[in-house]
């Protein structure tokens, strides 16, 4: 249950990061009141998995997630740049992601 509670974190992690683009600022009211709210339930979220799971495990994936999503969601929704280096990147920080899942068990 730690490993779903932590992805989700991870998920809301994405979303209130991207969320900080569409907010301009914190200029725009639902923006701003959705990213905020992203940012409280990835954190709770995150705390709740740290209950169970050792906190560098727990804090390095959910920043990892967040850092993977939304490196390819700028990719796609606002046309960064996609260099296969950036590619590359992206990929060993998932596989850190996956290498600190397998070594916890």
């Amino acid at each position: 249950m730690a490993w779903t509670l932590l992805a989700l974190a991870g998920l809301f992690e994405i979303g209130w990061a991207i969320g900080l683009k569409y907010t301009e600022g914190f200029t725009r009211l639902v923006p701003s009141v959705l990213t905020g709210l992203s940012m409280v339930i990835s954190v709770l979220l995150l705390g709740l998995a740290l209950k169970e799971l050792p906190v560098g495990t727990g804090y390095a994936v959910w920043t990892g997630i967040g850092t993977v999503g939304t490196a390819l969601l700028g990719i796609y929704l606002f046309g960064e740049p996609a260099t296969a280096m950036r590619l590359v990147c992206i990929g060993l920080i998932v596989s850190g992601i996956l290498g600190l899942k397998l070594a916890s068990g």
